[in-house]
């Protein structure tokens, strides 16, 4: 229960600095330099249910027991080879975590990114048992030099740094920016179909210097994993540089299969089965 001060300070605060939640639109009514009420922030919780152990989708009950292995597979990892071991993600890219980055990415409110990076750091504690005794190298997924320049700052960088500062062994991680290159813009994936994507993609990303990845454990981080396209270019580049293994780990992921209170639309399931067909990509919808 408040005290009659802080009522007053909250009052107070509401009149001199107006301002609305940018999630749920509610006013605001405690000091910070991030628009988004505590309420709105407790919603965004993580992924559950049963997922994919290698690129995260959500799996149908068919699906969902564990291969020998110990790893659950979906339709898609099971008839293809990813380029990384595991990608993860802390939450599902809607509602209120989709607002959040936006935020960050669009509008520009850093504050932000600290957020954004405890979930991060929580996805990536679900595999750090999985890495090697070296630490690995954080390398987070570049923008394009003119995007840079026009956005001011590159979100996964800032993201990950953040990630890094609250991470429980830090130790365990190796902040690597620069070491992956963005050669080339590549034009919005909205409507593209797989193949038309992965042409989009080709070629677009460069390791700067091979020695420095060679031998080395790499932990690609980026916002949002939507179709997996940019991560899985991005891993194919470093394995080709020598990485010994690439591990995938994102803020928020697109889940094509299921909504996140568990409810499964089997036509639409069938419709992803298989990646690598040329139905449109409609589920991606914002900018890489």
């Amino acid at each position: 229960m408040l005290s009659w001060t802080d009522r007053i300070a909250q009052g107070l605060f509401s009149v001199l600095f107006p301002s609305d939640c940018r999630v749920c639109g509610e006013p605001l009514l405690n000091l910070s330099r991030l628009p988004v009420c505590l309420e709105c922030l407790a919603q965004m919780e993580p992924i559950r249910g049963n997922i994919c152990s290698i690129c995260g989708e959500r799996t149908l009950s068919s699906y969902a027991e564990c291969d020998e292995d110990g790893l659950r597979r979906c339709p898609v990892c099971r008839r293809i080879e990813r380029p990384f071991e595991r990608a993860v993600a802390y939450g599902s890219y809607d509602e209120g975590l989709r607002e959040l980055v936006h935020l960050l990415k669009y509008s520009r409110v850093r504050p932000a990114a600290r957020v954004l990076g405890r979930m991060l750091a929580e996805a990536i504690a679900t595999i750090e048992s999985s890495f090697g005794h070296a630490p690995v190298l954080v390398i987070p997924v570049p923008l394009y030099k003119g995007k840079l320049r026009q956005r001011g700052f590159n979100q996964a960088e800032l993201i990950a740094r953040a990630a890094a500062k609250v991470f429980p062994k830090p130790e365990r991680l190796e902040l690597a920016s620069g070491f992956l290159l963005r050669t080339r813009d590549t034009r919005s994936q909205i409507g593209l179909t797989s193949h038309q994507r992965r042409e989009n993609m080709r070629g677009a990303f460069a390791v700067a210097s091979t020695a420095k990845v060679i031998g080395r454990e790499v932990l690609l981080v980026d916002d949002v994993y939507t179709t997996g396209t940019t991560a899985s270019e991005c891993a194919r580049v470093l394995s080709k540089a020598g990485a010994a293994k690439v591990w995938v780990a994102t803020v928020a992921r697109t889940l094509k299969l299921a909504s996140k209170q568990l409810g499964f639309n089997v036509s639409e399931f069938r419709s992803f089965e298989v990646e690598d067909n040329d139905a449109p990509a409609e589920l991606e919808t914002m900018k890489p």
